[in-house]
């Protein structure tokens, strides 16, 4: 990476850093209800190559690209500056001295393997890289926490997508081998074990090939409809109504509400009875909670898709333990939690129903929870 980057532009890189992709397991949505969440780092992990620069200038190369470079100076950062993929890591930037950061000007090179449009969060890998690299290079006081807000303040205000916290702290604070138990409201957090190879079973992502883009629009729709149910309900978010009080509740809501309602408070219950599964070691029990999780995201909150769908059904059909979506709905990767000895089953039974569905072949690989965002050297 180091001989590409000075290919592009002319120098050695001071550093490198990587930021990686996440999938999560349960808790869906919740994030931007100030709920619980419980994502994974992926081993897939965004790479970034950077030098400061003395003239103001930030300069952005992807090798993942059309070939060309972006270029603009620092100080004319702002919201709609930016198109495209580099819109990300100049939101970082931008909002670093939004916060009083002074990060002045640099060359970065960027090398991927996350899969993008893929629900696995590389726009937030994408940005978490961005941010470590910068607060290493010029010294700044910010927890690895902290930067996942500023990297969520970058996409919210600077991309212009209302997404919650959750992959921007997958991506900053996860550890090898645990799983992040994510209170998004005070970001309060815990790693749980999460090693399934110590009980013969692996997590195997299958990406529907089905292009995941949270920035079209019904993202947001599905996120305000979340705020005017919670409106409704005389609540600062959805978060704040206990399970017990669910269906009495729903009664006072417009039909419309009533499913987004429903999959945000038993999605919470989910992750807090997930949580309580991995801390006893029964990582098996934790199938069912996938599945019914997928019901709830496919019935209620209406965000999955037929190959999603498919996806689900014909892996517990052939032997999963559970699965269910990850990532925004629309599209993207469905995970499933396999006993070892039928991973390779799976795959091939899912591949083929998308095959008489007439689907392209979907992606499949097998997920490990991997550290978060880090220098390399």
């Amino acid at each position: 990476m180091r001989d590409e980057f000075e290919r592009v532009f002319g120098a050695a890189p001071t550093g490198v850093w990587a930021a990686p992709g996440r999938v999560n397991l349960i808790g869906e949505h919740t994030d931007y209800n100030d709920g619980f969440v419980l994502p994974i780092a992926l081993p897939h992990a965004v790479k970034v190559a950077v030098a400061p620069r003395t003239d103001g200038r930030l300069r952005l190369y992807s090798a993942q690209g059309d070939g060309r470079l972006t270029d603009v100076a620092v100080a004319d950062l702002a919201p709609g500056a930016v198109a495209g993929w580099a819109s990300y890591p100049a939101g970082v930037v931008w909002a670093l001295g939004e916060a009083g950061h002074r990060v002045g000007g640099a060359d970065l090179y960027f090398d991927s393997d996350v899969p993008t449009g893929a629900g696995l969060s590389s726009s937030a890998a994408l940005e978490c890289a961005v941010a470590v690299a910068n607060r290493d290079l010029h010294g700044l006081p910010l927890s690895n926490a902290e930067l996942a807000k500023l990297a969520q303040r970058a996409e919210n205000e600077f991309v212009g997508v209302p997404c919650g916290v959750m992959d921007q702290m997958a991506s900053a604070c996860c550890t090898g081998g645990a799983a992040l138990f994510l209170d998004t409201r005070d970001l309060s957090r815990r790693q749980v074990p999460f090693r399934l190879a110590e009980q013969g079973l692996e997590l195997l992502v299958i990406d529907t090939r089905v292009k995941h883009d949270i920035g079209d629009g019904s993202y947001a729709a599905v996120r305000n409809g979340c705020e005017r149910a919670a409106e409704v309900l005389g609540l600062p978010a959805l978060r704040d109504l206990p399970a017990a009080e669910l269906e009495p509740a729903l009664t006072r809501l417009p039909a419309e509400l009533v499913p987004l309602v429903r999959h945000v408070v038993t999605e919470n219950d989910r992750v807090l009875r997930a949580v309580a599964l991995l801390d006893q070691g029964d990582f098996a029990a934790l199938g069912p909670i996938l599945t019914a999780g997928h019901a709830s995201l496919r019935d209620d909150f209406r965000v999955s898709c037929a190959e999603s769908d498919l996806a689900v059904a014909e892996a517990v059909t052939a032997g999963a333990l559970g699965a269910r979506q990850t990532g925004g709905g629309f599209g993207g990767s469905v995970i499933a939690l396999v006993p070892q000895e039928l991973t390779e089953q799976v795959g091939k039974a899912v591949t083929a129903a998308f095959r008489v569905a007439g689907y392209s072949d979907p992606a499949l690989f097998t997920a490990t929870a991997a550290e978060g965002a880090r220098r390399l050297g």
